[in-house]
């Protein structure tokens, strides 16, 4: 539980650091629970992006071809490869949606399920080799977010899904491409297989058109809420914490990333004053995985100060980590459009 603060307001994320085990990362490897009652049934193909219903025709497929597969085997001479799909679109096509449903038509517990910051903190936590053991027991493996703007990590997620497809583990993968990009989503497609050179050949790249649905109705660049009214709202709630912007930013800096979701146990609101531009880059970055963190566990925010307007100054817009930060004003804004509900 959050210890209450001092002060006598609610408890503060600030207040907490989090201890988690390896084997807690590797058992929180499964299907965010913002989707936990998502399926194939569930996705709402748009009929003007006809590519979303033939996404959905395709993965089921592939999930009946996982399935049928069979026991792994570390000697597949005279095997087909296996299943290796990579879902290209833009933001809140639904990719998310589709992937989870993949994990669950196989089986949860034959899939394992992460981001790919998510991965990279399993090897950091277990080491290489004992993480590709550990992934080599299950059928599937999802990648949402593959991201390839850190040339290093790019690799090391390439070596790893080349041993775990040499074992006979089907992968499948996500990717972000700007909204309104030249091209669509072809661009990220051609990253991706590019980064991944030695598993290129092997991926079937599936394209998800449409537009963001969480834009269809939220605005992720509004104004803050007033400071006291986040304050009031969160001292109505048991489960809710409050904290300073500007605190928890430095906070979120002596925590290590992996255990941002640990951070977030037993809380159902999380409010924050004092909103502003992040003011460099490993900050915002560190943002963003919060972001992610909360989106996954389905929690809302309150945005005093600022809120979203101007939250990622232009040039971090405009830079090398651009799509993690649009990522991020998106479900952003849908949190906080579910946290602003809850005061209304």
């Amino acid at each position: 539980m959050t210890s209450p603060d001092p002060s006598g307001g609610a408890p503060s994320l600030t207040r907490r650091r989090p201890v988690v085990p390896p084997e807690r990362l590797l058992a929180e490897l499964v299907p965010p629970r913002h989707f936990a009652d998502e399926s194939f049934a569930t996705y709402r193909p748009d009929p003007a992006h006809p590519s979303q219903a033939a996404v959905v025709t395709r993965l089921s497929a592939a999930a009946e071809q996982i399935r049928r597969g069979g026991q792994r085997s570390f000697w597949r001479r005279g095997k087909a490869d296996p299943v290796a799909v990579y879902l290209d679109g833009g933001f809140g096509v639904g990719k998310t949606h589709l992937l989870t449903s993949l994990a669950r038509a196989v089986g949860v517990e034959d899939a394992a399920y992460g981001t790919f910051v998510e991965y990279t903190n399993l090897v950091g936590a277990l080491g290489f080799l004992p993480t590709v053991e550990a992934l080599a027991t299950r059928r599937l493996v999802c990648i949402d977010e593959f991201e390839l703007d850190d040339p290093g990590d790019t690799v090391l997620m390439s070596r790893l899904l080349r041993e775990l497809a040499d074992r006979g583990v089907a992968l499948a993968a996500t990717s972000n491409t700007l909204p309104g990009s030249l091209g669509e989503g072809r661009f990220a497609a051609e990253d991706f297989l590019r980064e991944i050179q030695a598993l290129a050949a092997r991926f079937e790249v599936l394209r998800v058109d449409g537009d963001d649905y969480r834009h269809r109705s939220v605005v992720t660049d509004g104004d803050g809420l007033d400071d006291a009214e986040v304050r009031a709202a969160a001292g109505r709630r048991a489960d809710a914490t409050l904290d300073d912007f500007g605190d928890l930013l430095a906070h979120l800096a002596t925590v290590h990333p992996s255990r941002y979701g640990a951070l977030l146990d037993g809380v159902g609101l999380v409010a924050l004053t004092g909103v502003h531009a992040v003011p460099t880059q490993d900050v915002a970055l560190r943002l963003v995985v919060l972001v992610d963190r909360l989106y996954d566990r389905d929690v809302p925010v309150l945005l005093g100060g600022a809120g979203e307007k101007g939250l990622f100054p232009p040039d971090m817009l405009a830079g090398g980590y651009r799509k993690k930060y649009y990522r991020a004003l998106s479900r952003l804004g849908s949190l906080a459009a579910d946290g602003a509900a809850l005061v209304g």
